[in-house]
């Protein structure tokens, strides 16, 4: 198996033990892809949901920019909503899943295909 398979599947895990969400597996990868290589940066792999610039930019540069949503209020609950589920005390949150999440949470599945 490669690297990025091995993510994926680690990323599967984190959503089905940490998140009780049962993966689409054509979508993850999808979104794994989509991230680029910043998947295999140990910084860039993960997103802190404590830090503002950290969500800022989640905002505008996937919701806003890759998933074409406008910028409202329903973007900064649904980023609180995704680490809430994820759960605040997990410090590696993966940003493949918390993009997985939003996704799906915005029903934008449609951009991955």
């Amino acid at each position: 198996m490669s690297k990025r398979d091995d993510l994926i599947t680690k990323y599967a895990a984190d959503l089905k033990d940490k998140c009780g969400v049962t993966p689409d597996m054509d979508l993850l990868t999808k979104v794994t892809i989509g991230c680029g290589p910043s998947i295999y940066n140990a910084d860039a792999a993960t997103v802190s949901g404590s830090d503002d610039s950290e969500l800022a930019t989640v905002k505008n540069n996937f919701l806003i920019k890759k998933l074409g949503l406008t910028d409202s209020a329903d973007l900064d609950k649904a980023i609180d909503s995704v680490m809430e589920t994820y759960g605040k005390s997990n410090r590696n949150k993966y940003r493949a899943v918390v993009y997985y999440l939003l996704a799906t949470h915005f029903k934008k599945e449609s951009v991955y295909k």
